[in-house]
């Protein structure tokens, strides 16, 4: 039988001037192993009674049972009258700190080894990571989030960093934008690779998980629809790739079925191993109207290809009509970057585009 790989569960980033928009949300969340993310030093926040508010809104998480990744600076740290980091966590039931500027690679390395601390993932280097795990200390590191448009990163630059990181013993996080509400002042979503800005959150989630091997993946901006959350723990939790599509009436029976990519599918499209095994289709496949083969077309190989009859296809690339091959569905186009996060080898579930 095969054994599922569980992904963490998605963190939340939860900022004290939306904190009663999401108290609701937060408030029926089943919190075992959640992580909440928020920052403690974004300067628009700050104001009269900030200090008091944010304490009492990082106490209410930890007391649900929230792990909080705080974000921090000195700055911070001094304004809420405690120069000792650990002793300030503690005092408002944070798990772990985010290390921003201010502090000495010393001081980092002390901090480490009292709590635990997360790194600018986008800016350390090796040579720092290397000293914190030779002194004990516990770290991960957390790329940035993005909000200016064309800011994101890039794919290589956070592969190569995180491979780094990872290689070094130090656990990788990084950011997925939401599909609510967005965050000002931007309001253009909070990812950390810029192509995932538009993506639906799902998509960058399996991308992250499929693509760059990341550890821990948080929402960077305020909301996310439950369509999304209900996709993500699907996921996370059996690890089948949920594709939505649509197909047409008389193959309904696809939906929620599970299929394998075959080990040696190629670069243009998935083979489904099990479709001609389970003889999903009959004895025959009759051919239909020639359509051409589009990125995200779901295809099943009728009568005129012979013994091939009955295999199922979802193509990655574009091909032209072919007499032989029915279109009997299409992947909801909002989800086409999904294709590419389908290892050969792995398993999907088509799901209902409208679920």
């Amino acid at each position: 039988m095969k054994m599922l790989h569980q992904h963490n569960p998605l963190g939340y980033s939860v900022y004290l001037s939306s904190f009663d928009r999401v108290h609701r949300f937060l408030e029926n969340k089943d919190t075992k192993d959640i992580e909440i993310f928020t920052s403690l030093h974004i300067s628009e926040e700050f104001g009269e009674d900030y200090c008091r508010k944010a304490e009492d809104m990082c106490r209410w998480l930890s007391a649900k049972g929230y792990r909080i990744l705080a974000d921090i600076s000195k700055k911070t740290v001094n304004s809420f009258g405690e120069s000792d980091m650990v002793k300030f966590a503690k005092r408002l039931g944070i798990s772990s700190l985010r290390i921003d500027y201010g502090f000495t690679d010393d001081e980092i390395i002390e901090i480490s080894k009292g709590i635990p601390i997360v790194l600018n993932a986008s800016t350390i280097n090796e040579a720092l990571a290397k000293k914190i795990v030779k002194s004990g200390g516990k770290a991960s590191a957390m790329h940035n989030f993005y909000p200016r448009p064309e800011t994101g990163l890039s794919d290589k630059f956070f592969a190569e960093s995180s491979k780094m990181l990872q290689s070094n013993g130090i656990p990788v996080y990084a950011f997925i934008p939401g599909d609510k509400e967005k965050r000002g002042p931007v309001f253009e979503g909070l990812p950390t690779l810029e192509k995932h800005r538009y993506w639906q959150p799902f998509s960058a989630y399996a991308d992250f998980v499929r693509n760059f091997n990341v550890d821990s993946i948080f929402v960077g901006d305020i909301e996310i629809s439950e369509k999304e959350l209900r996709l993500i723990e699907r996921f996370a939790k059996e690890d089948i790739l949920p594709i939505p599509v649509t197909v047409e009436e008389k193959y309904a029976f696809l939906y929620e079925k599970v299929f394998t990519s075959r080990p040696d599918s190629p670069e243009g499209a998935i083979r489904l191993s099990e479709s001609r095994e389970y003889s999903c289709f009959g004895d025959r496949v009759e051919p239909s109207e020639k359509a051409e083969r589009l990125r995200g077309s779901i295809t099943v190989d009728n009568i005129l290809y012979g013994r091939y009859s009955g295999e199922l296809q979802i193509i990655r690339n574009n091909y032209p009509a072919d007499e032989r091959v029915n279109v009997i569905g299409k992947v909801d186009e909002k989800y086409l970057p999904l294709l590419d996060c389908v290892p050969n080898g792995s398993q999907i579930r088509l799901v209902p585009a409208n679920m």
